[in-house]
């Protein structure tokens, strides 16, 4: 009897080891953006499928374009849902309009899986490309917002932004990160949205461009993984470039009442050629190593794993600067550049 028992105990308890596995796999699952700026590339329906194959779970998309929506109905592929930034002003000036925009691409797909709606790339006051849309990020995703609550998916969908590494004013020490004034207000306001609903930041950290443009501040070991890493100012120690950038967007929210908001990494890559430090086995040995420190958090957040995207699933010819065409993990032919797993 005490050996059943002892067996059963054993089983018991492998099966609650193997049940965290599932869990810690399913938080720490890795994405992968899609996008379509390029020449040649496969149509969707191939592009699913080559996510299937490379048990990729998440997906961003960068606009609702129809045909991946229809390609990713019954599947089990997340979706982070891009607004373009051209649809801004539109969706501000009238609920109605976010209504149609959500009834169009959304809820006339009720069997693809939509986990963030993310309104607007990179509007910030301070970046002359994307500055005129600032009057319409934040009416967009409250109307947003509404829609989707309206159409019973608010506990299901959650709506955001995103940003780039640059609204930092500072960003060393990580706990010395803070926003800069230009983008100050602004982001105040959005931040105080999603604190009420409860949806995380989107941010695009790119440890590559920081590298490229302090070389001299910036190891390449350090931002590939490979260092043994470096001790901040204030006493924290960083094995990576990675965590620093993460680290200091954390502590620039908290400046700015962010305090109890997450952080989901929108974008991060290496490019495979195309400028400085840019080569097959620099971009294999980032993203490999991404794929598995995004699951043991920062030392800022010990052991909760980073949701991350990987940009990208393909290279993309229509994109600039030269180094922006060459961070595909495929060629447009589906053929990987280099093994890696998301498992």
């Amino acid at each position: 009897m005490a050996g059943i028992r002892n067996h059963f105990t054993i089983e018991m308890a492998l099966v609650g080891i193997l049940i965290l596995v599932i869990l810690d796999f399913t938080v720490a699952q890795t994405g992968v953006c899609y996008g379509r700026l390029g020449n040649g590339l496969p149509p969707p329906s191939e592009v699913i499928a080559l996510y299937n194959q490379n048990n990729i779970k998440r997906m961003r998309i960068y606009d609702p374009y129809q045909p991946t929506l229809e390609a990713l109905r019954g599947t089990n592929i997340e979706l982070m849902l891009g607004v373009p930034n051209t649809d801004l002003q539109n969706l501000a000036a009238s609920q109605d309009n976010a209504n149609t925009w959500i009834q169009n691409n959304v809820r006339n797909y009720p069997n693809v899986r939509f986990r963030y709606i993310a309104v607007g790339n990179e509007v910030r006051p301070s970046k002359p490309d994307t500055s005129q849309y600032v009057p319409f990020v934040l009416a967009s995703m409250r109307n947003v917002q509404n829609a989707i609550s309206a159409a019973g998916l608010g506990n299901q969908i959650k709506v955001s932004t995103s940003i780039d590494f640059g609204v930092l004013r500072t960003s060393y020490p990580p706990s010395e990160g803070v926003i800069n004034s230009e983008d100050q207000s602004y982001l105040g306001e959005i931040i105080q949205f999603l604190v009420s609903n409860r949806a995380p930041l989107l941010v695009n950290i790119y440890p590559y461009i920081s590298r490229i443009r302090s070389p001299q501040d910036i190891s390449l070991e350090y931002a590939l993984f490979t260092s043994s890493g470096i001790v901040t100012p204030d006493g924290t120690r960083y094995q990576n470039l990675f965590y620093a950038m993460v680290d200091a967007m954390y502590a620039a929210l908290e400046k700015a009442g962010g305090s109890s908001l997450e952080i989901v990494v929108l974008e991060s890559g290496w490019p495979s050629e195309g400028g400085q430090d840019t080569s097959i086995d620099n971009a294999r040995t980032y993203n490999i190593n991404l794929v598995q420190r995004v699951r043991e958090g920062t030392p800022k957040t010990p052991g909760r794993a980073i949701e991350t995207y990987i940009f990208a699933m393909f290279d993309e010819d229509q994109k600039c600067p030269e180094y922006e065409k060459f961070f595909g993990l495929f060629l447009p032919n589906k053929q990987p550049k280099y093994p890696i797993s998301f498992n």
